[in-house]
């Protein structure tokens, strides 16, 4: 089977790397975005996609707009594939280039459709609290993430887990499940099955709006956001900008969905119905693992994070770095700190 794969980040090197070491497929071509210029130097850096193509002598193009790209589009229609696979290319695909491979356009799609059709469902379902999403192989339509479902699998999702846990964990079931889909839909033992437009959620690009962290919402949603939209969240302390990282929402209801390990160190806090402040103050810190802080609703544990200027530290570094405080506030950025 010859295809032309399209895809860009990390996420979409496993199916790449998964169809590259199967004798049954013949990848004739990678697509790819342009190379960006990075903050560190501002050196033009390709992406893990083009990468990996070119450590397998594999053609590579990257157009600015492919389906305007007439060089593109010309290369494409000339190599007669007999399907094309993408994977978080992150540009929209014209009908021309729909039409064009025999067996179609398959998506490796990092939700359970059509729940979370759009450019990130990963991070929403996480700022949602699903417990489980998937993968889903689909045959693409000109919508957005609308076409019709060939192959579904799910995982579970951890109270811990972030998105970069997930995508790692999703990226890994997509190489399989898109093997097992081309396989299958060759042999002609696959029915693609409409998608149920009324049971549709979007899952839109983040915003930088999105990383502020109101403490006045719950320690779950707080966590849920802060995982979700993982390393990005901030909040102030003392006026200068602090990413949160990694979080712990404490109570019973969270226990036992924690390691084994973390378990047992909380089990050694103090009792938490005796804790209370303002949302956002510090009201307790947990020896060797940071600063418990209130929310509109819970309690949640600080386990990492990253001052502005520096590397991530764990919360314990934290507190000691900063002689961090009780009765410390860390307020949403850009207000002053309170009473």
């Amino acid at each position: 089977m010859k295809l032309v794969f399209f895809g860009t980040p990390q996420f979409a090197i496993p199916t790449l790397e998964k169809l590259l070491n199967q004798p049954k497929f013949e990848v004739l071509a990678v697509v790819t975005q342009p190379d960006k210029r990075r903050e560190r130097g501002n050196k033009l850096t390709p992406s893990p996609v083009k990468n990996v193509a070119l450590a397998h002598n594999i053609p590579v193009w990257q157009p600015q707009r492919v389906k305007k790209d007439i060089e593109t589009l010309s290369k494409l229609q000339e190599l007669d594939a007999d399907v094309f696979v993408v994977v978080a290319y992150g540009q929209i695909l014209s009908p021309q280039i729909l039409a064009m491979p025999k067996l179609g356009c398959i998506n490796v799609h990092g939700s359970i459709l059509p729940k979370y059709r759009g450019a990130a469902p990963i991070q929403w379902c996480l700022y949602n609290g699903e417990k489980e999403t998937g993968i889903t192989t689909m045959l693409m339509d000109a919508g957005m993430d609308t076409g019709a479902m060939l192959l579904k699998a799910t995982t579970p999702i951890g109270l811990l887990d972030n998105a970069q846990d997930l995508a790692e964990k999703l990226s890994a079931i997509g190489g399989d499940l898109l093997l097992e889909t081309l396989l299958k839909l060759e042999n002609q033992e696959i029915a693609a099955i409409p998608q149920d437009n009324s049971q549709a959620t979007y899952a839109p690009l983040i915003q930088k709006q999105n990383y502020g962290l109101d403490w006045s919402k719950s320690a779950i949603e707080l966590h849920n956001q802060i995982r979700g939209f993982y390393p990005n969240c901030t909040t102030s302390f003392r006026n200068q900008l602090l990413k949160i990282t990694a979080t712990i929402p404490l109570g019973s209801a969270y226990d036992r969905l924690l390691p084994t390990d973390l378990q047992s160190i909380l089990q050694k806090l103090p009792d938490l119905s005796n804790l209370s402040g303002n949302p956002g103050e510090v009201v307790s810190v947990a020896k060797g693992i940071g600063a418990i802080t209130q929310t509109g609703e819970g309690l949640l544990l600080l386990q990492e994070v990253q001052p502005a200027g520096k590397r991530p530290q764990s919360g314990w570094d934290f507190v000691n770095g900063t002689r961090l405080a009780v009765g410390e506030v860390f307020t949403e950025e850009g207000l002053e700190a309170r009473g």
